[in-house]
C-alpha cells in the first residue's frame, strides 16, 4: 500500500491523480482508499457517501483548473481572460480524461441537491471572477451595460458558452470572442 493519506486534501489529491490516470470511473470509496492506503471507514470520515467524494473531486477539479494565472492581463481584460479561461478548459479535459462525465455523474448521483449546490457554488466563484474582469476591463464601452444588461448578466452569457463549449468539447473561443468584441467593445 502506499503511504497513508490522513487529510481531506491529500485524499483530494489521490481522487483527482486517480483521474488522471484512470478515467472518471476510477473514483470510488474503495479505489480511493486503496490508493490512499487507508481503510475505507478513513475515506467515510471525510466524506459519507462516494456522491459526496465525488462531488468534492468534481470541485477540485474545477478549482485546479481555474486556478490562478500568472498572467495580469487575465484580470484586467475581458478578451484575454476569456482566452485563458477556453485553453484552460482544453487543457484541464486532457489533464483529467472524462471529467465532463464526471461532473454530471457526480449531479445524477444520490444527494443531488447537495451536489448541484457545490457545483453552483464553485462555478458561480468562477463566473464572479469573470464579472470582476468585465467590471474592470477599461476597454468596455461606457454605453456597453445597463439595468437590464449587466456585467453579471453578461457574465452569466459567457459562462454558460463557456460550459456549452466544455460539454462540447470545443476549446476554441474564436466565436465568443467575436460575441464579447461586439457587444461590449
Amino acid at each position: 500500500m502506499n503511504q497513508k493519506v490522513t487529510s481531506r486534501e491529500e485524499i483530494l489529491s489521490v481522487s483527482r491523480e486517480l483521474v488522471k490516470k484512470e478515467g472518471s470511473q476510477a473514483i470510488s470509496i474503495r479505489s480511493v482508499a486503496g490508493a490512499c492506503g487507508v481503510s475505507v471507514g478513513s475515506i467515510y470520515n471525510y466524506f459519507g457517501s462516494k456522491t459526496k467524494l465525488l462531488a468534492a473531486t468534481v470541485e477540485s477539479i474545477w478549482t485546479e483548473i481555474f486556478h490562478n494565472s500568472d498572467n495580469p492581463a487575465v484580470y484586467e481584460d475581458t478578451e484575454a481572460c476569456v482566452t485563458w479561461m477556453y485553453r484552460r478548459m482544453e487543457a484541464g479535459s486532457r489533464e483529467y480524461p472524462g471529467f465532463v462525465a464526471l461532473h454530471s455523474l457526480g449531479l445524477a448521483e444520490q444527494g443531488k441537491k447537495e451536489n448541484i449546490r457545490r457545483m453552483n457554488e464553485t462555478q458561480k466563484h468562477i463566473q464572479a471572477g469573470l464579472v470582476r474582469v468585465l467590471k474592470h476591463d477599461s476597454r468596455v464601452r461606457k454605453d456597453a451595460f445597463n439595468e437590464a444588461f449587466t456585467p453579471e448578466v453578461f457574465g452569466d452569457v459567457l459562462f454558460s458558452l463557456m460550459l456549452a463549449a466544455l460539454l462540447r468539447e470545443d476549446y476554441d473561443p474564436a466565436p465568443v470572442l467575436e460575441v464579447l468584441r461586439r457587444t461590449i467593445y
